[in-house]
């Protein structure tokens, strides 16, 4: 039984509530509460990419109640919807919340999202997350070693008695950063693990905390944009050997390179690279996913991707299907057949871009094959 100011408190919040559904009634006329809807996108931390990259899909997806039409440059979003952007511990974090309710969808890497819906990899013997459903291939996401120029860690090797941070248990880092360990001949008794995120083992490693840090994020990522101009921040190789274990044994992985001048003052840098997914359950309804995924890609949208964030530009429907191994929410399954982008059984279609890729190829290795014939 509540009391005194116990009773008090709840009056307060009661009134509160009450005029917060006033404020609603009275800027949206006649629409009620039944025509609102509010999704949650799980992110990450508010200093890596999926975060912002959220935010910008948020706006993007949603339609509040007043909002000018969508052919008038106002929203064009699903009528009445109302996404937010959850900030997250990340990819383990994010499918544990979507199978337990928590969170309406979340952005996770595909290699976790694959392990946790097979139940194998690093989610053996764990319950499978059968319910788990795509709606998105988004981005590109790098893996990143980061230490200081002085440590004296060249190389994945180098981190033997060093003080690193994994980022924290449920995050994808976490799982990549002791995979790519593994490869290297390493595990976490080789050195002192810290799960360190984002700004915090920034300051940790510019403080003389850490030795070394892993992120596995898209490119740019703020909290590095900012560590590199205030320190002498440099980013360990991933390659070699190690690379070619971790890309041979898990299809996921592939190689490629942090340009240079991604940071101010590190150099072209190889490493490996996992892709970055959108995901729901399927349990939620097929014609509101069906909506949302039609919002994402609609041309207006465009500006807002390719201005919002330093990965939007690469956020594209002709990349929206790369690397999904988890199946297709019926309602974005059913979106991308009206789009032509799958094929009547369901199979991915080849895009322009992809095709136009293979083309390039095909002549480059035909001008090869002249060239050893003369």
């Amino acid at each position: 039984m509540l009391k005194g100011k116990n009773v008090i408190r709840m009056k307060s919040i009661t009134k509160t509530i009450a005029a917060a559904g006033l404020a609603i009634a009275s800027f949206t006329g006649s629409v009620s509460a039944q025509d609102l809807t509010f999704f949650t996108i799980g992110t990450g931390g508010t200093a890596y990419t999926y975060y912002p990259v959220g935010g910008v899909i948020a706006n993007a997806i949603s339609n509040p109640p007043g909002s000018r039409d969508c052919d008038k440059g106002g929203s064009c979003g699903v009528p009445g919807l109302i996404a937010s952007a959850v900030s997250s511990r990340g990819s383990v974090d994010n499918i544990n919340a979507i199978i337990s309710g928590l969170r309406d969808s979340g952005f996770a890497q595909s290699d976790v999202a694959f392990w946790a819906f097979t139940g194998t990899g690093t989610m053996e013997g764990k319950e499978k997350a059968t319910d788990l459903r795509t709606i998105a291939a988004l981005f590109e996401e790098h893996i990143h070693l980061v230490t200081l120029k002085d440590s004296g860690i060249d190389s994945v090797e180098d981190l033997k008695g060093k003080r690193v941070s994994l980022d924290e248990p449920g995050s994808g880092t976490y799982v990549d950063a002791k995979l790519i360990l593994e490869a290297s001949g390493l595990s976490t008794d080789d050195l002192t693990a810290e799960a360190l995120k984002g700004n915090a083992a920034s300051e940790a490693l510019r403080n003389g905390k850490i030795d070394a840090f892993f992120v596995v994020a898209g490119y740019p990522t703020g909290s590095l944009v900012e560590l590199a101009s205030a320190s002498d921040m440099t980013l360990v190789p991933i390659d070699g050997a190690a690379a070619s274990a971790l890309t041979d044994k898990y299809g996921f992985f592939a190689m490629s390179d942090i340009p240079a001048g991604t940071y101010d003052g590190v150099d072209n840098t190889p490493t490996v690279a996992v892709g970055a997914q959108w995901f729901t359950s399927a349990k939620q309804d097929d014609e509101l996913i069906y909506g949302i995924t039609k919002a994402l890609w609609n041309k207006n949208s465009r500006k807002l991707l390719d201005f919002g964030h330093a990965k939007g530009k690469t956020i594209t429907p002709d990349s929206a299907l790369n690397g999904i191994g988890v199946p297709l929410h019926d309602g974005a399954k059913r979106f991308y057949m009206e789009a032509g982008l799958l094929s009547a059984d369901g199979s991915p279609k080849m895009s322009k871009a992809a095709i136009r890729s293979e083309l390039e190829a095909l002549n480059a290795r035909l001008g090869e094959l002249m060239d050893m014939l003369q």
